[in-house]
């Protein structure tokens, strides 16, 4: 996948600005696809040269004009095109697992704290997605949402994130557990 199918992706439901599509890829589309706010311009910029965005400006009183984005017609076939093509599985690509991979040599104390970060981190992520999960779907429950509620998509997605960050949560503490008892048992 392309950054360029993330931000049209990003933009179907609405016109954004370049801070607004940062913001939304930092709070929902960041569980899938990270991009920092300059490769978002560029890409904004390129997309809307090659016809598959629509930019316009909006004049502000009080702040500076902005310029607001939309998927064209073109762009949702682009976007159509990509849909239809298969898809290759996802890997993982993780340094943290690099480290642990060499647990039997290296100084496991120090995999323990970083672990920890990484708990703190996946709870945090966690309750992030909650709270996008509560709002998407308002006063529905997850099963009314999930079978009427429009903006499914991003509703998936932030599942598959908060999953996923439940996933990853899970096993570092496993293996913080599990380094700490070998530490311990080292010791005596």
């Amino acid at each position: 996948m392309a950054l360029r199918h993330a931000v049209l992706a990003a933009l179907l439901d609405e016109e954004l600005s370049g801070y607004q599509l940062a913001k939304a890829f930092g709070t929902g589309v960041a569980n899938f696809w990270h991009a920092l706010p300059q490769q978002l311009y560029t890409e904004l910029a390129k997309l809307e040269r090659e016809g598959l965005t629509e930019g316009r400006e909006v004049v502000q009183d009080t702040r500076p004009n902005k310029r607001l984005f939309r998927v064209t017609d073109a762009g949702l076939a682009e976007l159509e095109r990509f849909t239809a093509a298969a898809t290759k599985p996802s890997v993982i690509r993780d340094d943290l697992l690099v480290k642990v991979q060499a647990a039997d040599h290296v100084d496991t104390q120090v995999l323990i704290a970083q672990l920890a970060e990484r708990i703190a981190f996946a709870a945090a992520k966690a309750e992030l997605f909650e709270a996008l999960l509560r709002t998407m779907r308002g006063e529905r429950t997850e099963e009314e949402f999930l079978l009427h509620g429009a903006g499914i998509g991003p509703y998936l997605t932030c599942l598959r994130g908060l999953e996923f960050e439940r996933a990853n949560r899970a096993w570092y503490e496993r293996t913080t557990t599990i380094l700490s008892e070998r530490r311990a048992s080292r010791a005596e």
